[in-house]
């Protein structure tokens, strides 16, 4: 078999939480998408480096207020948490926590990459669960420091009658911040495994990888540190994510690493395994890159350009909406090549816009642009290009009372309040918005373009500063939005959209 460097981190975009699976000679792996729809995506590889997307899981998971931003909340780092993905006699399972919900979900299918997902609900919170399939008899695994299991139905539908329900085991807490969680849970050889993560106050106070292990499921459990590393990032520590073999025989960890505002970014560590414990890197460390037992691939970009030039009316998949979007205010072909936005209900600012299109950022920088007709735009609309995160900053067109129309740099400050940082009077039907990305060495700036023509840009402002926050949980993502501040029905037409990754931000200004 053919060899594959594989160079960490594999994405460096936010893929949080990752539950990876191999079925034949393909891996699979879900991640959380919380208040992004279509959510819990499905990325394909043959080789842990290369990743695709090739399916979600559910395009939206409840119809309410909430879930449609019209309570004026949202689900902000809420909905789809740490999904586990598991296959067991020809079924494809995820399943999940909604803290919002307070509900367990559970998703089947018997095709993973164009199959149809049944869901089920059980009610209540199962915190970051892992499913275990055992001699017959299926299990939830889940719990923070107090980690508990529960049997399921043999059809994995919803909690057995008479099945256990009880405490596992209790984990350290002693000098520990952040108790065990994001269990993985595995049967092997005659051994139970649980992998958590686990967050110290005191030494090097970094996240790190837990493993338990038994020789009954229902303990006792002996404990072992097996992965303490941060790859010389900033002491972000590499953790939280299971293991998979390959054909070969070899054995991963898919785990994440914090990487500021571009999120938490999905990494692969080369397992051995001593006296029946797996060993995590390599002299305790997380390779930059090694060599794997697995056949090349071709890198298909998680991040993608468009033209919006669909026959049908729908996106594809590299598409995310901030949470449920409204299908009535959204076209693709209304328009051949353009992306229809129109204006719905009246919201004061973009975090609660409705029908904003997003994309992942990626590092070490990355820039992204459109260009947008504004001909049909109503007075109070407010249309553009966002770098959506909770201090979020946009650049776009704003229309007036008097049908006046002005390019725009807003940003959201810590105190919440949003601010308009630069007003241009902007005269023409068409105008051309950009946004670069700086991530290198946790930078973490976005500055703020707009054009005439596409070919002359003027900087609108100082860059934005950037942060990851628990108020989305969530790397910063590119948006394109139009809502309205005081009516419904305007409308803006996306001709495309333009995206560059590069590995430093000079390179990326150099090819400008």
């Amino acid at each position: 078999m053919s060899k594959t460097v594989i160079t960490n981190p594999v994405l460096w975009a936010d893929v949080p939480d990752p539950s990876v699976i191999r079925v034949g000679s393909t891996f699979y792996m879900v991640s959380t998408s919380m208040h992004m729809m279509p959510g819990c995506p499905i990325m394909k590889s043959v080789n842990l480096m290369e990743w695709e997307i090739v399916a979600y899981v559910f395009d939206t998971l409840e119809d309410n207020n909430a879930h449609q931003l019209a309570d004026g909340k949202g689900i902000y780092g809420k909905g789809s948490w740490a999904a586990s993905l598991r296959y067991d006699n020809g079924t494809y399972y995820v399943c999940f926590s909604s803290l919002d919900m307070k509900r367990f979900y559970i998703y089947q299918t018997d095709d993973i990459e164009k199959g149809r997902w049944d869901r089920f609900v059980i009610e209540g919170l199962y915190h970051d669960p892992s499913l275990l399939f055992d001699d017959g008899r299926v299990f939830v695994i889940y719990g923070n420091g107090d980690i508990r299991i529960a049997e399921l139905t043999q059809d994995v539908t919803a909690l057995k009658t008479d099945g256990i329900q009880q405490q596992l085991l209790e984990t350290e807490s002693e000098g520990i911040g952040l108790r065990c969680e994001g269990c993985h849970a595995y049967k092997l050889g005659g051994y139970y495994y649980l992998f958590f993560i686990e967050w110290p106050k005191t030494g090097n106070r970094r996240r790190r990888q837990i493993c338990y292990r038994s020789r009954e499921l229902l303990g006792p459990y002996e404990r072992k540190v097996i992965l303490d590393d941060d790859m010389g990032y900033f002491n972000n520590g590499v953790a939280q994510g299971g293991i998979v073999d390959t054909p070969a025989g070899e054995w991963y960890a898919v785990l994440f690493q914090d990487h500021g505002a571009v999120g938490r970014i999905p990494c692969v560590v080369p397992v051995a395994w001593e006296q029946d414990w797996p060993v995590f890197g390599v002299e305790g460390k997380v390779p930059k890159a090694f060599e794997a037992e697995l056949p090349s691939s071709p890198q298909e970009p998680l991040v993608r350009s468009d033209d919006f030039d669909y026959t049908d009316n729908r996106l594809g998949l590299h598409w995310q909406w901030n949470h449920n979007p409204d299908p009535g205010l959204w076209s693709v072909t209304e328009r051949t090549g353009f992306l229809r936005l129109t204006a719905g209900d009246v919201v004061s600012s973009v975090e609660y816009a409705r029908n904003t299109l997003t994309q992942r950022t990626e590092g070490p920088a990355c820039s992204g642009q459109i260009a947008m007709d504004i001909s049909k735009m109503k007075p109070g609309d407010h249309a553009g290009m966002a770098a959506l995160q909770h201090i979020y900053g946009t650049i776009g067109i704003r229309a007036e009372d008097n049908g006046d129309k002005y390019v725009v740099l807003c940003t959201r400050q810590k105190n919440g309040e949003e601010i308009t940082a630069v007003q241009m009077k902007y005269e023409r039907e068409q105008v051309y918005l950009r946004i670069d990305f700086n991530f290198e060495d946790n930078i973490d700036l976005a500055y703020f373009y707009y054009s005439a023509d596409g070919l002359h840009w003027t900087l609108a402002g100082r860059p934005l500063q950037l942060k990851y926050t628990l108020d989305h949980f969530m790397g910063c993502r590119i948006g394109i939005f139009h809502y309205a501040a005081m009516q419904p029905g305007g409308m803006v037409d996306v001709d495309y959209f333009r995206y560059q990754r590069s590995e430093s931000f000079s390179e990326l200004h150099a090819a400008k």
